[in-house]
């Protein structure tokens, strides 16, 4: 059995069909991980969810940023971004099916044998493994209720609570933790959030933040920790066992499926 880790697909399944051949995947002895945002600008996010929502149990996906907001958009709470390609998808007959799909998967993963961490956008360095756990379940929770567009969707667009305090409840604990893993890039030097600046560290030139993975975690150091949105690192952390998987291929660039047992990284320019 084999393990494989892809970056941020955004609808573009070709470049994931072309990874899959390459390595010889078969669901029914390998896992395919997905570090989220499977829609969105790419040309075919209706056949990307129908192809992991087929895996079953092979298919291990956390929610990003542009999963969430496609909720929002098929529940008519907002307008989809001009530059997403989201029309085929939210006409399709089984668009229901899968956004219910979409709603079962969780924000955080864990994968105990090889102490590794998978999230969309990283992980808070206040949070221990059994808060990030929790907090992730708490959204979970909220996603899978009747009413989660109105109690939970509509409510996350949302800049605060930008600080983490463990006694929040409510909306504002969601909003964190929703923020903390499908969003952070930077945090101030008090680790608060911080959204403005997308630029590579390389080219940040404000001194009172920093990438996320650059602050001391209170994750135990033997974890590994496998995230996505953050094109412009373009794979680069620094840091061994910290891996970026975003390489921006629905803006030109290319796809990356990440190899675990043989820590290697396959890649897929885009096509067209």
């Amino acid at each position: 059995m084999a393990n494989y880790f892809v970056g941020d697909i955004q609808g573009c399944f070709d470049e994931l069909e072309r990874l899959l051949e390459k390595v010889d995947f078969n669901p029914s002895k390998d896992n395919l991980w997905a570090v989220g945002d499977l829609v969105a600008r790419g040309t075919k996010s209706l056949e990307t969810l129908r192809y992991f929502e087929s895996l079953g149990d092979s298919a291990k996906v956390v929610l990003g940023n542009h999963d969430l907001h496609l909720m929002a958009v098929s529940g008519k709470l907002k307008k989809a971004n001009p530059s997403d390609n989201l029309s085929a998808l939210l006409a399709a007959p089984d668009c229901g099916k899968l956004i219910d799909w979409l709603r079962l998967q969780p924000l955080a993963r864990y994968l105990p044998e090889h102490k590794l961490i998978m999230t969309h956008a990283g992980v808070h360095p206040k949070w221990d493994l059994a808060t990030l756990q929790t907090e992730s379940n708490y959204v979970s929770e909220q996603l899978q209720q009747a009413d989660y567009l109105n109690t939970l969707i509509a409510q996350m667009y949302q800049n605060t609570p930008d600080e983490w305090q463990p006694e929040r409840q409510g909306i504002a604990r969601a909003i964190f933790c929703i923020n903390a893993l499908t969003r952070m890039r930077y945090l101030t030097s008090d680790t608060r959030l911080e959204f403005a600046c997308k630029l590579p560290p390389k080219d940040n030139p404000h001194q009172h933040i920093s990438p996320w993975f650059n602050f001391k975690l209170q994750l135990a150091s033997p974890y590994q920790i496998v995230f996505g949105h953050w094109a412009a690192l373009m794979g680069q952390t620094g840091q061994p066992r910290i891996h970026a998987l975003d390489t921006g291929c629905c803006w030109g660039e290319h796809l990356t499926l990440w190899h675990l047992e043989n820590n290697q990284k396959i890649i897929q320019k885009k096509l067209n």
